[in-house]
């Protein structure tokens, strides 16, 4: 039965279409409450106040005149923004709750005791205002929440202090740009039971990625506590990211990303006789652990896209963990009103062409570039002097900042994750952002020239001086059709997801080495041999980032799986061809702890590389342990579309040694819809392409390998520079035969290289010779496509379109 009290309305009576009464954020409480519990959505249960409650008691007070009045004032000049809200505040806080109005508020939270079997309970007090969290505007905390508020004195003190939070300066000046009338916007307040985060943990989820739009993740922040912190950006959370594609399947771990966060303080419960809530540092212990569990990490990632499929559209959600029982909760979900009103047809990109020395570095928001002076600002009462058009670098930013944010060219934060309060506001400004670089503010200086990059990746760089840049715009929509696949070349995790967009047939090389290089960054022999290790620094280094890893080995594994596993998804289920380590022996000296494994060479270059590594006693063991995170790729996450090749293969005997070992390793050919391909980089591969194809699936041709040893022009001598060349009659010869011998064989043949892309008759020579597929850059990859299918056109005796000439 429905409350008959018109100022408070239990949440599991609301729904969507309650936000007239009960403002956006307790509409969707009660959306979730109603509609998702029984899809297993634990959301904490409570009541809301409702707008008539809210005007009940500005008239009680007689309010209305003094606010139009004081809003008269402001808009003629006569004060400013600052005075204007604090005098609203200050009529607030001095009035009193209509008597009705406090007895229901007050008997809701008796009730509400007695549901849980307890009185005086721990309640959150948040605002929910009729101009929040709606698609096109989520006034990211423009309104105050209160946490641990306990008695009905304090409940009723905390819920006029709301009423009040909606004439922050912040709020005033985020309804005035969004064009809302600030006498038509009402306040409601939710009130729901506390979850014991304090004990446990809590943060934020989106159900798409935030710097890029990709539709097919979840990005996860999680810090210890009360999740205060990760959305003021206070703290720098752990961020996990999981592919949603793959959820349904119960025996998957589709988790593609953990990145441990610094966490170095959490907000808990304030003491009896102080505030309701108060920080104390974590302990090492939380530092080095992460917040979040495979199967809470998991759970989560399910809950939020059973919330965006209700919703219709990407959500951002606020999670908690009890302590005391360890059960998880969603306690607020809002649309996400950035990416999911990009248009998805268009395309800009920016390349960073020249630069100064790195600075500083963090997580990249955005995808833009932007350059201009430094302008440092210590906390909020510094605001004034802050210089229009310069880049704002400050610890952290709360939705007070937001006048000045609109007015800074790009923003650097020492702290903070992707969810954030700085990085919402920046996505939503349209403003490239630096969040959690951790040493900005000491090694910045006011005035100084510098360029703020988030067009490389994952993570954010600040260089010193104005970068050169080119920017790119790109409309999807017109790139061609071909029978010609085109894929893209990628070797950085972290810049995966940029280029989902594009329409390529997948990735058709995955370089594993750049992994291995910058996000496993340990020899995989010196974590096998590690009580033998001699380099006593490489072994402390070694020791540090495997401490959360009872065996060192698993450390290579889960950090090579998780690397791979983005490359992998970016195009899922289309083909992505990860090859297998090929660093020279010199390259592999210089992973920590790797010198003592190497060989030292005249010539790495046709040295001790590829195929020769695998099978020998000297690096069989580290070959195992790529094997290892392969299948766990393939298997364990879920990435089916991978498909393994092995570089510089010179024989058959090598070649069947090598799939011997990675059958030993459990990757067999055939097995489980297993791929094997080989690069097509050496002579022999050529002359024996028909032998080489009984043994895999397909070829990818190597062009600069096969040129450098067709032609014995060492392909990194200035001095020989001229007589290196893609299109010597002689590579093509080779070019042409490997791919009719492949094809005669039932083997399919691809090339990866700059050389389509640098040389349009190139591309048109492949397309005459029948391959199946090229792979280029993705800055390369429209010019490429475009070019095929011109190509395409004219063998099929069309003429060429006005968009095939680019």
């Amino acid at each position: 039965m429905k409350s008959a009290a018109p100022h408070v309305i239990w949440l599991e009576e609301l729904g969507k279409e309650d936000v007239p009464r009960v403002g956006g954020k307790n509409a969707s409480l009660g959306e979730m409450i109603r509609n998702l519990g029984k899809q297993g959505i634990h959301t904490p249960p409570g009541f809301a106040t409702t707008t008539d409650a809210y005007w009940a008691f500005v008239d009680f007070n007689g309010l209305r005149d003094a606010i139009a009045a004081t809003f008269r004032r402001l808009d003629a000049g006569e004060i400013e923004l600052s005075e204007a809200g604090e005098t609203i505040r200050a009529l607030f806080l001095r009035g009193k709750w209509p008597d009705e109005a406090a007895r229901s508020i007050a008997a809701s939270y008796a009730e509400l005791g007695q549901r849980v079997g307890r009185s005086k309970v721990e309640v959150a007090v948040r605002s929910s205002a009729t101009a929040e969290d709606l698609p096109h505007a989520s006034f990211a905390g423009q309104q105050e929440t209160f946490l641990n508020v306990r008695g009905e004195r304090d409940l009723l003190r905390a819920c006029r202090k709301c009423l009040a939070s909606l004439f922050t300066d912040r709020a005033i000046s985020y309804r005035a740009t969004q064009g809302f009338d600030h006498m038509k916007v009402a306040l409601s307040i939710g009130v729901q039971l506390m979850v014991r985060s304090d004990l446990g943990g809590a943060g934020v989820m989106f159900s798409v990625d935030t710097e890029t739009g990709f539709d097919r993740v979840v990005v996860i922040d999680a810090a210890w506590g009360l999740g205060e912190n990760v959305v003021k950006g206070a703290v720098d959370p752990d961020e996990y990211q999981v592919f949603k594609p793959l959820l349904q399947n119960l025996t998957l771990k589709p988790i593609v990303q953990k990145k441990l966060g610094a966490k170095t303080f959490k907000m808990v419960y304030g003491t009896e006789d102080g505030a309701f809530t108060r920080n104390v540092p974590t302990s090492k212990v939380e530092q080095s652990s992460f917040v979040l569990s495979d199967d809470d990490i998991l759970t989560l990632a399910r809950w939020a896209c059973v919330i965006e499929a209700h919703y219709g559209r990407p959500m951002d959600i606020e999670w908690a963990k009890a302590g005391d029982t360890a059960k998880l909760y969603v306690v607020q979900a809002r649309p996400e009103t950035v990416q999911s009103r990009r248009d998805a047809a268009n395309l800009r990109t920016y390349r960073v062409l020249s630069k100064g020395p790195t600075l500083a570095r963090g997580l990249s928001i955005g995808e833009a570039v932007a350059s201009g002076r430094a302008c440092l600002i210590e906390d909020a009462s510094q605001i004034s002097r802050f210089v229009d058009g310069s880049i704002l670098v400050t610890k952290t930013t709360d939705p007070d900042w937001v006048p000045i944010m609109k007015r800074a060219a790009a923003i650097v934060t020492d702290h903070g994750g992707r969810t954030s309060h700085a990085a919402i506001i920046s996505r939503e400004l349209g403003l490239p952002a630096v969040i959690g670089a951790g040493n900005a503010m000491a090694v910045l200086h006011d005035l100084q020239e510098i360029t703020v990059s988030c067009a490389e990746g994952g993570e954010g760089y600040i260089y010193e001086g104005a970068a050169k840049i080119e920017v790119t715009e790109v409309n999807v929509d017109s790139i061609p059709a071909t029978q010609t696949k085109v894929m893209l070349n990628l070797a950085n995790p972290a810049a995966a997801f940029r280029w989902w967009r594009l329409p390529a047939d997948g990735v058709g090389l995955a370089r594993m080495e750049f992994v291995i290089s910058n996000h496993v960054k340990i020899h995989p022999m010196a974590l096998v041999q590690f009580d033998d290790l001699k380099d006593q620094e490489a072994k402390s280094a070694i020791v540090e980032l495997t401490q959360n890893y009872a065996d060192r080995t698993e450390y290579f594994v889960d950090r090579l799986a998780l690397g791979l596993a983005r490359l992998a998804a970016a195009y899922y289920p289309k083909p992505v061809i990860i090859r297998t380590s090929d660093f020279k022996t010199n390259e592999y000296a210089h992973l920590l702890g790797g010198a003592q494994f190497e060989p030292q060479e005249e010539n790495p270059m046709i040295g001790f590389r590829g195929a020769s590594r695998y099978y020998s006693p000297r690096y069989r063991p580290g070959f195992a342990l790529e094997c290892r995170a392969l299948k766990r790729l393939r298997e364990d996450m879920g990435f089916s579309n991978v498909i393994v090749m092995i570089p510089f293969c010179r024989s058959i005997r090598e070649a069947d040694r090598v799939l011997a070992v990675m059958a030993e390793n459990g990757l067999r050919r055939g097995e489980d819809g297993l791929e094997v391909y080989v690069m097509c980089e050496i002579p022999s591969n050529v002359v024996l392409a028909r032998q080489f194809a009984q043994r895999f699936d397909g070829f990818s041709i190597g062009s600069n390998d096969l040129t450098q040893l067709t032609l014995g022009v060492d392909r990194d001598s200035a001095e020989l520079a001229e007589l290196f060349d893609e299109q010597d009659e002689a590579v093509k010869w080779m070019i042409r035969n490997v791919v009719t011998a492949a094809h005669e064989a039932g083997a399919k043949v691809g090339l990866c290289g700059q050389a389509p892309s640098d040389h349009p008759e190139f591309a048109e020579f492949l397309v005459e010779c029948g391959i199946d597929s090229m792979s280029v850059s993705p800055d390369s990859f429209v010019v490429v496509k475009h070019r095929v299918a011109q190509k395409e056109r004219m063998m099929q005796g069309e003429p060429a379109t006005l968009s095939d000439k680019v």
